[in-house]
């Protein structure tokens, strides 16, 4: 039997914030992030001999049809819950942010907060819903710590939204078994109220905070229309991505704001005729790689049972990161256990198509959209461009387009000409991987966000100092080497504490790219090729052009002479043509 002390017993619930002394002297549970955590059960795994196979390679089993229904639950954009005017809290103290019907204290009643309808209709317009001009709210019954009215407040039976439609492409990470794309139905968008956080505490006491009970949620209910995992994983994905774009939810799914709940069914493929399988649960999964591993484990497991002679149950299981299996958590409420019965305290919800239609015309350019844009504008290849659009919740896409406005303006009136596309691709590869290699460890004070701002701007590199850097490296004005360690300067905030600008370290520290002329590059790659005729000699009558030959030549190029003085591009053009016009010539001869 579990103990469970209640933080709110040490809490007045009021509509005005409060602090629970309680909480002073008691310290916060240790995060630790994702990525180390996928980390350490990586290391446990490979120390128990178990290696798992690649996901990439495990999307098919030979003779079952894996089919996979998906319920997104996403925390709403908003600054009050759902039907209390108690603030929405995600860091701050516990218990700090709790109305009187927030703890169902007897005789509160609830009071929809119209603003939460807004960013959830945002969301719905994204996936190509059908806005219901009335839907109502249903209680959900069942009894949990976690919930403290008895039940939660959801939309069962006439959702706010239904039949929408989401379309994922190739490049958003599909199974190649999918081939260019899959479209995907929603079933339904629901509003519903999130429960309270429970943390667990040594000698099995459970703490909890109301902060987060009332939260606004909406359930995106997809209908059993994914086969792959890896699948299932891309339209997480890429849910997460249209509700950051649309501003309805403030928080993704590493952060805790989205949450994923996948439906797992199997079936023998050789009789068509044979129904889907029996579904299991698996309950609030947390990331995009939990999604497809869950999904990949249950998948085994049910095929596992019914090869044995076994029966699937109906039952919600659970998966913990790291894991190889799925668990048993408890078996499978159904519509009858959970008692769902219309609200009596809440009236209908009314939409008017004019603010559907108002909402419609605001949403802006979308992911996808945008994406395209950038393929198309800038060439950018597609993987390239879905990282711009989906890193750092869209902020960092808008720092480019920012970047992108300062360099055609240094450019000129010819901006738009072929001649520059490769300035603007230069920035998008550096805003994509050099920045990215500031926060990856050179020092612990480097592990930290580099702050992109919603309106396109970075704390740690103002865009105004990467485009000096991108412009001097575009004209061959600075080398690569030269370039990278401004960046860094400005990343440690070198410039402007010691340095006013770009061009002033520049000057001070003599870093201009003085570059080899033609002779000099000529005569440098002939005595890099000096004593190297076996390594000339496989250009003679290759069936193969032997790249990796020429490129160690270019590195003796570069180590014989004066590195900063030297653009490793220019080298391996001189080299090839030396080798081509002179070298092999010489040998044949």
């Amino acid at each position: 039997m579990w103990s469970t002390t209640l933080w709110s017993s040490q809490v007045r619930a009021v509509h005005t914030e409060t602090t629970s002394p309680l909480l002073n002297n008691t310290p916060s549970p240790v995060h630790v992030p994702l990525r180390k955590q996928l980390k350490d059960e990586a290391k446990k795994q490979k120390a128990l001999g178990k290696k798992k196979k690649k996901n990439v390679n495990n999307q098919v089993v030979d003779g079952w049809e894996l089919t996979v229904g998906i319920e997104i639950h996403a925390q709403l954009n908003t600054a009050r819950k759902l039907f209390s005017p108690a603030t929405t809290s995600f860091n701050d103290d516990p218990n700090s942010h709790v109305a009187y019907f927030d703890l169902a204290t007897p005789g509160s009643q609830p009071l929809f907060q119209k603003e939460t309808l807004i960013p959830a209709l945002r969301a719905a317009l994204a996936l190509n819903c059908d806005i219901q001009n009335v839907s109502r709210f249903d209680r959900k019954h069942y009894f949990h710590w976690d919930q403290p009215s008895g039940y939660q407040i959801t939309q069962y039976y006439e959702p706010f939204a239904r039949d929408g439609r989401i379309l994922l492409q190739a490049r958003d990470g599909i199974a190649a078994e999918d081939g260019d794309g899959i479209s995907v139905g929603i079933k339904q968008i629901q509003m519903e109220q999130d429960t309270a956080k429970t943390l667990a505490q040594p000698g099995d006491v459970h703490w909890i905070d109301f902060n987060r009970v009332g939260l606004p949620l909406i359930e995106i209910i997809t209908l059993p229309d994914i086969h792959y995992p890896a699948t299932a994983a891309a339209l997480v994905r890429k849910i997460q991505a249209l509700l950051n774009a649309t501003d309805s939810c403030v928080l993704g799914m590493e952060a805790g704001g989205l949450r994923a709940d996948v439906n797992v069914s199997v079936r023998r493929t050789d009789d068509p005729s044979t129904p889907l399988g029996q579904r299991t649960e698996i309950k609030n999964l947390s990331s995009f790689k939990a999604v497809e591993d869950a999904i990949i484990a249950e998948r085994d497991r049910q095929i596992s049972v019914l090869e044995s002679g076994g029966k699937v149950e109906s039952e919600t299981r659970g998966w913990s990161i790291g894991s190889t299996e799925t668990r048993r958590l408890r078996g499978k409420e159904g519509e009858v256990d959970y008692r769902y019965m219309p609200d009596p305290d809440l009236a209908p919800v009314i939409i008017d198509n004019d603010l559907v239609n108002h909402l419609r015309d605001g949403m802006g350019e979308l992911p996808d959209a945008e994406i395209d844009e950038l393929i198309q504008r800038f060439e950018l290849t597609p993987k390239d461009a879905l990282s711009l659009v989906t890193l750092d919740g869209g902020n960092r896409v808008e720092y480019f387009w920012n970047v992108v406005d300062l360099l055609a303006r240094r450019f000129g009136p010819n901006a738009t000409s072929p001649e520059y596309l490769s300035g603007y691709q230069l920035a998008a590869n550096w805003i994509l991987h050099e920045l990215g290699r500031l926060t990856s460890g050179r020092s612990e004070d480097d592990a930290q966000d580099l702050g992109f701002t919603e309106d396109g701007q970075c704390d740690r590199v103002p865009a105004k100092h990467l485009v000096d850097i991108l412009l001097y490296l575009h004209q061959r004005k600075i080398n690569a080497k030269v370039a990278k360690e401004l960046l860094w300067a400005v990343f440690r905030r070198r410039i402007p504490d010691e340095y006013a600008t770009i061009e002033t370290v520049l000057d001070e520290e003599q870093l201009w790219f003085d570059e080899l002329n033609e002779d000099e590059y000529i005569k440098l790659a002939l005595e890099a090729a000096e004593g190297q005729e076996e390594v000339v000699k496989q250009f003679i009558n290759y069936k193969q052009f032997p790249q990796g030959k020429l490129m160690f030549l270019v590195g003796r190029m570069i180590r014989l002479g004066a590195e900063e003085r030297i653009d490793p591009k220019e080298a391996e053009k001189v080299m090839k043509r030396v080798l081509e016009e002179t070298l092999v010539p010489a040998i044949r001869n």
